[in-house]
């Protein structure tokens, strides 16, 4: 089997490429290509939705094919689309094909995390799979990086040199396009063949013993390709899955204390959901629209290098700091780290500053709270998901919260930002919704076993 080292890097590029190409490089895009912000949060929002509703196809896939199979295939689709998408940018119905091929880039983007989070599970065992939990991190962050930060920032450089921004932008989006393709080749063979549940694609939602017991076929046998395992597995898949997505979604409904937790995780993240889309967008607008006219190769050094840089170690730190005093104690000191810094969006739309140092530190500041209060929300996520079916819980809870945090407030940015007035009054009401985070942190009941998250 080959080397974790030799795959769980490149897996982890390929799953946060199509992300950053989708979610948040489509924002710049849309913004130097003369859309408003209204349209842009709005178009930009819908083409989350793959992300949400990912949970409802995640048994299907489990079922057909092999998880490897998704992965390549998935990226070769992506790497596809984003080819096209460079080829129609120069056209004149640039803004449909777009975001047709940027939905179709989301869902099997989506896909491919279903696939590349279980085959990551399928691969390695237990003590592996903690083993490398950080370096499949951290290359998620370097492709994030890669996508907001340098990419974003080759586009610029391009248009420095009197290129267009259409034909800068294909260029750009080609480059993702080929990079998609190259990891899609060396997977084909650096990919390792787990053995056993692997090759039947079912090992999430149905375990071999389980699968053996329905059919009374040896896992081997099905593997042979013979009608009748073929029709075995199919049924058992099928008849599975309404089964699985009922129970969960009973457990999940019946969890004690629903009420606050669903207000907690649908709205916690408010104020974070409305700034997402529109900081891009105010870093980028000129003086006159009310922002701080960043050029793309400043734009993607602030706030697609440094800013993540700032998020991925306020997560780090935040991590440490609960796993030292406990989530109860620092529960309220990293939800003021998450909603106070945001105050800087308040300073910097006011004095429009053009210090580039002083817009990069105001940056960094906010996403490294960013960081450290989102790793409360995510460590509490993972304690209301414990206990029976706690894998398919926690995948309803993320459904749940980017829906509320992320999708949601930022289809609604753009319009809020544009009724009342621009980006002086939108950071300021942002402050305000703070208070939506306080009052559904108020009501929250932690479990006491959270007492003693303390390693």
């Amino acid at each position: 089997m080959n080397k974790p080292l030799s795959w769980i890097p490149t897996l982890y590029l390929g799953e946060s490429l199509p992300f950053a190409a989708v979610m948040l490089m489509s924002l710049v895009l849309y913004q130097e290509m003369g859309l408003t912000d209204t349209q842009i949060t709005l178009y930009t929002g819908w083409l989350g939705l793959p992300w949400v509703i990912k949970p409802l196809w995640s048994p299907i896939v489990d079922g057909i094919k092999t998880k490897r199979w998704w992965i390549l295939a998935m990226q070769l689709l992506i790497g596809a689309a984003l080819a096209l998408l460079a080829f129609t940018l120069p056209t004149a119905f640039w803004l449909q094909c777009s975001l047709a091929l940027f939905m179709l880039i989301a869902f099997s983007s989506a896909t491919h995390d279903i696939c590349a989070d279980g085959f990551y599970i399928l691969a390695l065992d237990n003590k592996d799979q903690e083993l490398y939990v950080g370096l499949r991190n951290t290359f998620y962050r370097i492709g994030m990086v890669l996508g907001q930060g340098g990419l974003v920032m080759l586009a610029g450089l391009l248009q420095k040199s009197e290129m267009s921004i259409q034909l800068s932008w294909s260029i750009t989006f080609l480059a993702v396009s080929g990079l998609m393709l190259m990891l899609a080749a060396y997977h084909q063979k650096a990919l390792p063949k787990p053995e056993g549940n692997e090759e039947l694609g079912t090992r999430t939602s149905t375990s071999a013993s389980q699968m053996q017991d329905a059919d009374d076929t040896p896992t081997s046998q099905m593997r042979t390709g013979s009608p009748r395992s073929q029709v075995a597995a199919a049924s058992i898949s099928v008849s599975s899955i309404l089964e699985d997505f009922k129970a969960t979604f009973r457990v999940f409904f019946t969890k004690p204390h629903l009420l606050t937790a669903l207000l907690f995780i649908l709205l916690f993240r408010l104020p974070e959901g409305l700034l997402t889309k529109i900081v891009p967008l105010f870093l980028k607008r000129t003086i006159e629209e009310g922002g701080l006219a960043l050029s793309d190769v400043q734009y993607g050094f602030v706030y697609g290098t440094l800013g993540v840089i700032g998020l991925l170690g306020g997560g780090i730190v935040g991590g440490w700091l609960v796993s030292k005093f406990g989530l109860k104690k620092m529960l309220w000191p990293l939800v003021l780290c998450i909603t106070l810094p945001d105050i800087v969006y308040v300073w910097l739309s006011f004095t429009q500053t053009q210090s580039l140092p002083l817009i990069a530190t105001c940056v960094f500041i906010e996403q490294v709270g960013y960081g450290l209060g989102f790793t409360t929300y995510t460590l509490y996520l993972v304690s209301f998901s414990h206990g029976e079916r706690s894998t398919s819980v926690f995948s309803f809870c993320t459904a749940f919260q980017y829906l509320g945090g992320v999708m949601l407030p930022g289809m609604v940015s753009g319009w809020l930002s544009d009724q009342i007035g621009g980006y002086q009054p939108f950071f300021i009401a942002v402050m305000g919704f703070c208070l939506v985070t306080f009052a559904v942190t108020a009501l929250l009941h932690l479990p006491e076993e959270n007492d003693s998250m303390k390693q």
